[in-house]
């Protein structure tokens, strides 16, 4: 029988623009390595409410889609459009997009790897850059 460990590490992240993609993947892999666990589940979830976690492909064009798709649905102005930025925020339209592309992943460890499909990878997704901000890595399992 096996003991279940676990391992936490927060990655912080400071985007160049408001809305911006940066593959994780190399630093969840630390992670996984630094955890010493073979068999388990990773979370990642990002830990500010405009910012998100998908897995995804690691292609531009893709990117550039994304990112003129989220702004069609929730643009970031006018400001006026958005009754939250009535508490004197300018970032509505980021919570929205973050809602979209959602909080967290949760990625299966199989033989001390990412158990991927093909062409995976994983992103952190800021809607509200320009500032530091945080993503969670837990991983459990023995």
């Amino acid at each position: 029988m096996f003991a279940m460990k676990t391992y936490r590490k927060e990655l912080w992240f400071n985007a160049p623009a408001r809305m911006h993609f940066t593959n994780i993947t190399p630093d969840v892999r630390e992670c996984l390595l630094a955890s010493g666990i073979k068999e388990g589940l990773i979370l990642v979830n990002a830990m500010h409410i405009t910012a998100s976690v998908f897995i995804n492909d690691d292609e531009s064009g893709l990117h550039h889609d994304y990112k003129v798709w989220l702004e069609a649905l929730a643009p970031h102005e006018p400001l006026s459009h958005y009754h939250h930025n009535n508490t004197g925020e300018d970032n509505a339209d980021a919570h929205i997009k973050r809602q979209i592309m959602g909080r967290e992943v949760v990625v299966a460890v199989t033989s001390g790897k990412l158990d991927f499909g093909p062409w995976e990878q994983i992103f952190y997704g800021e809607f509200d850059g320009r500032r530091k901000k945080r993503v969670l890595v837990k991983i459990i399992g023995e």
